[in-house]
């Protein structure tokens, strides 16, 4: 049987990130199942046709609402696109399958309209429960995971204020909102989208592996760096999340793993 194709759809614009290194420790995983290819969007304006099965779209830096690069229309482009495809093609085992993080994910709400990005008040660093919304706790990308479950966040930005008539007339669906917080009055942002049955995103970072997390905190400048900046009380939280085995490693072996085990169920379900 022929390897699936995906396309690693990198959005850190040239800038060291852990991001790219986890996605590719995932995919690597799958290596009898799928070859991929790593497009470099913001730096090099590398932008993937419509012959891959597969598309990750990657977080990055930055305000996700910038303008004047010369990436952004083929980029937006490409998501029109793959959208337009998977509602022309009927066979399940023909459609493309995406995801989105983080700023991937907001570009991907402000280009269908379905809600609003905002800086955030306050930036968030470091490990947070997040809570499934009613159509949350049916999604069966979400069956193994508590509510509330927990999940790795670094963003200076947000979605807010969801666009319901928007969301409705595409059949979108919100599946978790950020943590409680009721000694603030500011409105919680969508943490994660079910946009159709084959494109899904989130605001945080699912690809965040723990292992790989706990040695790039717990170097001591990096340490002093965070304390500095967040407080002791933030960093030692991040590193009790992160050695749990209940909490961020369960979103990492629970979220990006099952959207490629359902992906490659349903585009191998015709072959013999």
């Amino acid at each position: 049987m022929p390897l699936l194709r995906a396309a690693l759809i990198d959005m850190y614009n040239g800038e060291s990130n852990r991001g790219i290194p986890m996605l590719n420790k995932i995919l690597h995983h799958y290596a009898r199942e799928i070859e991929y290819d790593h497009f470099d969007v913001r730096a090099k304006t590398e932008i993937p046709d419509l012959s891959y099965d597969i598309y990750i779209f990657s977080g990055g830096p930055g305000d996700p609402l910038e303008s004047g690069g010369a990436w952004q229309e083929p980029f937006y482009n490409l998501i029109g696109q793959l959208w337009d495809y998977n509602k022309q093609t009927e066979e399940p085992e023909a459609k493309k399958y995406c995801f989105f993080i983080c700023h991937s994910f907001q570009m991907a709400c402000h280009y269908f309209g379905l809600g609003k990005v905002t800086q955030r008040y306050k930036m968030s660093f470091g490990t947070y429960p997040v809570h499934k919304t009613h159509t949350g706790k049916e999604e069966p990308l979400f069956e193994g995971l508590s509510d509330p479950f927990y999940i790795a966040d670094f963003r200076r930005y947000q979605v807010v204020e969801p666009d319901k008539e928007r969301k409705k007339e595409m059949g979108a669906t919100i599946l978790c909102l950020e943590k409680l917080r009721p000694h603030v009055h500011y409105e919680r942002a969508i943490m994660a989208m079910r946009f159709s049955p084959e494109m899904i995103g989130t605001q945080f970072h699912p690809e965040a592996d723990p292992e790989g997390l706990l040695t790039h905190f717990m170097d001591p400048t990096r340490r002093q760096s965070i304390v500095e900046e967040h407080g002791e009380a933030r960093y030692f939280r991040m590193i009790r999340d992160l050695s749990n085995p209940q909490k961020i490693q369960r979103t990492f072996d629970t979220l990006i793993p099952g959207f490629l085990d359902h992906a490659i169920g349903q585009l191998t379900m015709a072959v013999v």
